[in-house]
């Protein structure tokens, strides 16, 4: 029996049209802010505003989803998020541009609780793994492709909108033609997040989803801005984003095998290791495109091994409710990443981008070599 249902398929369907639009309007909204001649803080200010809207949205995300069902949570999401969409044609200004940038961060949170919390009770503890790295590989496809749609189209404001709103949109008519099924009654919504931060056996992963959340929000947000500053034109900057993602990509698949065969804490060091280097290769700018790669490669898979390891350590029916806790802990590194890198580079160099990825990472890769209580065993899937 395939795990990959006609629900789980159409879903698939609506997240790759909703990544493309997050992806693009991640790239295209500090340009925009650029050519407004809005402050470097600003632009990290109103950055942040999308990952606090991503932080309330997984806040009451399960609340929707336990009283409207997936599908109409998922309706509901997409709408929220056109509409963060269409405000940003209002007026160009700092306030309503955070106003509006919180309104699309609520609802690319929710979509992103409902997707995995489908996922999570649409699949066994055989197949649950493979659902969720499908689930990466949509979402990161997504990703590049937005971003080569940068660098191909044009990036006017008023000529971006129109049909990247038509992409949210459109991302709700798959799930009009198929029903996920809620197992809302069994015993998933008696697990609370708060503990699941603070389960000691579990510290490594959440702490590795605080440290992506920092690296990938402050790359997404300020990254383009850094480009720009570097005479780069808007279709540069979306081919480099894209091979940045595109190494993410393809790091996906072996990096995952690797952690099954050799367990989550070597490969977590190794990664975190990489990412350091990634971020000293950029402050040289000898070589960009090797160094943009493996920046991408150690970065964009940091997430899925720290979930992987803080998800083995929690039973079958804490699964969502640990789901959603490391999704916090992405926001929160999120939130806080774009914000205090875009005042340091405001105030002293654009290179502190990188230096701050490379502190933050060389910290959790302390924490990582001190002595675990004990190994953790991989989680085998079949």
């Amino acid at each position: 029996m395939t795990i990959y249902t006609r629900s789980v398929q159409m879903l698939l369907c609506g997240l790759l049209l909703l990544t493309l639009a997050i992806a693009v309007l991640n790239t295209l909204v500090p340009l925009w802010l650029a050519h407004g001649n809005i402050p470097t803080w600003q632009v990290g200010i109103v950055g942040s505003s999308y990952f606090t809207g991503n932080l309330a949205g997984t806040f009451f995300a399960g609340w929707v989803i336990k009283r409207l069902g997936f599908n109409r949570s998922y309706y509901l999401a997409s709408l929220i998020f056109a509409a963060g969409c269409v405000g940003l044609g209002i007026t160009l200004g700092f306030w309503s541009w955070l106003s509006w940038r919180f309104i699309a961060g609520v609802g690319c949170a929710m979509i992103w609780v409902v997707v995995e919390s489908a996922l999570v009770c649409s699949g066994t503890s055989r197949s649950r793994g493979r659902l969720l790295a499908a689930y990466m590989m949509v979402y990161y496809i997504g990703t590049v492709l937005g971003q080569l749609m940068v660098s191909k189209l044009s990036t006017e404001l008023m000529s971006v909108l129109p049909w990247v709103t038509g992409l949210v949109l459109a991302a709700i008519l798959p799930l009009l033609f198929t029903r996920i099924m809620s197992r809302l009654d069994e015993p998933h919504d008696n697990a609370r997040i708060w503990p699941m931060l603070t389960l000691r056996q579990a510290r490594h992963g959440v702490n590795g989803c605080v440290i992506s959340g920092i690296v990938l929000g402050s790359l997404y947000g300020l990254m383009p801005l850094w480009l720009n500053h570097q005479g780069i034109s808007d279709a540069g900057i979306g081919f480099w984003m894209a091979v940045m993602v595109s190494a993410g990509i393809l790091g996906q698949w072996p990096i995952g095998r690797l952690a099954d065969r050799y367990g989550r804490l070597l490969v977590l060091r190794v990664q975190v290791f990489v990412v350091i280097v990634g971020c000293l290769a950029m402050l040289s700018q000898a070589a960009m495109a090797p160094a943009l790669f493996i920046l991408g490669a150690a970065g964009f898979t940091l997430y899925p091994v720290a979930m992987a390891w803080a998800c083995e350590k929690v039973a079958h029916h804490q699964l969502v409710a640990m789901s959603q806790a490391l999704l916090l802990s992405y926001t929160i590194g999120s939130l806080l990443g774009p914000t205090l890198t875009a005042m340091l580079m405001q105030n002293f160099s654009d290179n502190l981008l990188f230096i701050m990825l490379a502190c933050v990472s060389f910290i959790y890769l302390l924490t990582l070599l001190r002595k675990a209580g004990h190994h953790p065993t991989p989680l085998a899937h079949a």
